[in-house]
């Protein structure tokens, strides 16, 4: 198993040790607030010890998920070069047409792996140069045919375009090839729903949930369940629904970080507009009002 496999394969297992870590230390208080009450006895009661080894064991689990995240984002910094860590910074602060000489850099000198003329398709996207970004995209499904992200960066090209359906079509191949990845699920909904197919995004954004998502892919899926299952009468649901939504709210900062680099293209203005009514939907869950 190479290194870099190894350290994916960790940050899995790290994450899930520190989800089942947060679940072991809710269930026991859940367990203990609703335990009946008897005589108090000296120290902690077995429900309470276990819920801090599980919140322990979910802190200490989450500083090792980041240890490794940020070992694999250098160790594929040092493997493409500093062209690639500059481009990154220029990008994580929007600086886009910036970051582009640098990425065609890599590109020119053979190292645009699929990562990379994701990131370069996005940058075109973003600086509104539609036709590159589409042809970056293109280049990526026929160089790496095989790997779902470059059917994601083809998604990319067609999502900041306003091409819906394209997207919609390219996640679908992204997904035959990696079923198992919640993140895609939920971005084939949000471009399902907005090409107008609503049935269609609401069974995806219901295999997103079936796995642990992302903050900020959890407040807007569950969000729109929330709002179907209501539509269906299913109010349990609904309100499950909306419970994780509110759970997964820091999650709507990433999306508003993001919508000054969208400004412009219609993608932009939809989540402008959806980010709005999850706003909203939050204010009044809030007050109470989760029926």
């Amino acid at each position: 198993m190479s290194r870099n496999r190894l350290l994916v394969v960790s940050v899995i297992l790290s994450g899930a040790l520190a989800l089942l870590g947060f679940v072991t230390f809710v269930v026991c208080i859940i367990i203990e607030f609703f335990s009946p009450r008897a005589e108090p006895a000296p120290g902690f009661s077995s429900n309470i010890g276990v819920a801090l080894a599980g919140l322990a064991l979910s802190g200490v689990m989450s500083a090792v998920l980041f240890g490794l995240i940020a070992t694999l984002i250098a160790r594929q910094g040092r493997e493409r070069g500093a062209p690639y860590m500059d481009a990154y910074r220029l990008l994580e602060t929007l600086r886009f047409r910036e970051a582009i000489p640098l990425l065609e850099k890599l590109v020119a000198a053979g190292k645009g792996d699929s990562d990379v003329l994701m990131l370069l398709t996005s940058a075109y996207g973003y600086a509104g140069q539609f036709a590159k970004a589409q042809a970056t995209a293109d280049r990526a499904v026929q160089l790496y045919p095989d790997d779902p992200r470059s059917y994601v960066t083809l998604a990319t090209g067609y999502k900041l375009q306003g091409a819906y359906d394209e997207a919609a079509a390219a996640l679908r191949a992204a997904l035959e090839r990696d079923p198992q990845q919640p993140s895609l699920w939920a971005e084939l909904g949000f471009v399902q729903r907005f090409a107008g197919d609503e049935p269609g995004a609401v069974a995806a954004f219901q295999r997103a949930a079936d796995q642990p998502l992302p903050a900020m892919y959890g407040v807007r899926v569950n969000y729109h369940l929330s709002q179907a299952f209501s539509e269906q009468g299913a109010i349990q649901d609904a309100v499950k629904a909306a419970s994780r939504m509110m759970s997964a709210r820091d999650g709507l900062m990433v999306w508003r970080s993001v919508l000054p680099a969208m400004a412009g293209t219609s993608y932009g203005t939809a989540l402008r507009y959806e980010l709005k009514d999850i706003e909203k939907a939050l204010a009044e869950a809030d007050a109470g009002n989760l029926g």
